[in-house]
């Protein structure tokens, strides 16, 4: 039996807040301040996952907010596998953020200069373009002096980005990386989709 929108919407606010809770005990963990990843929270939040993906929803408001946590949970998963594989093999994985300590004499560009550019339409399904676009953010911010953003806000500020860009009909979204004066510059745009060829005489 199909739940009412209520029900729908209470499940669906339960669901964002313990996947907000299983971002935060993850931060903790890959950060040394939890001694184990939190298995406990991830299967309530699997779980969550399944039960609605089972039912009907209601209404397209319901159905976009599910899909936005479905995607959201479904990129994370994959960054926190990565992360336990690369802890298991003693590789250096997406969550180690060593800080750089700045040349005292390091002269500061005073022109932008470009660091890195990439289109995005999927960072859930395009996650090698994702982890490239945030390592060169990251070591742009070490070596202006600040400490690296946790990847796992990164890949949700990139994920809202494309989401809002595609609202307005955008089907991509360009990143760009820059650092100008000595400040890093992150900034995205929607693809410029090209005009349609004007056909010839004759044609």
């Amino acid at each position: 039996m199909a739940e009412s929108a209520p029900g729908i919407d209470r499940e669906l606010g339960k669901l964002e807040a313990e996947l907000k809770r299983l971002e935060a005990e993850y931060n903790m963990f890959f950060a040394g301040r939890l001694p184990r990843p939190p298995s406990e929270t991830r299967g309530r939040v699997d779980a969550l996952v399944k039960k609605i993906d089972r039912q009907h929803l209601p209404n397209y408001g319901s159905r976009f907010r599910f899909s936005t946590l479905q995607s959201r949970y479904a990129t994370f998963v994959e960054l926190w596998d990565r992360g336990m594989r690369a802890r298991e093999e003693g590789r250096p994985g997406p969550f180690v953020h060593a800080r750089a300590v700045p040349e005292p004499d390091a002269p500061i560009p005073q022109d932008e200069h470009v660091l890195h550019v990439a289109t995005l339409a999927d960072p859930a399904a395009e996650l090698d373009k994702l982890q490239a676009l945030y390592e060169t953010v990251a070591e742009a911010r070490r070596e202006v002096g600040l400490d690296a953003v946790p990847f796992p806000r990164f890949a949700a500020l990139v994920q809202r980005q494309v989401e809002g860009f595609k609202q307005k009909g955008s089907a991509e979204v360009v990143f760009r990386v820059a650092v100008k004066d000595g400040k890093v510059a992150f900034t995205a745009k929607p693809m410029p989709v090209p005009a349609p060829k004007k056909k010839r005489k004759g044609e």
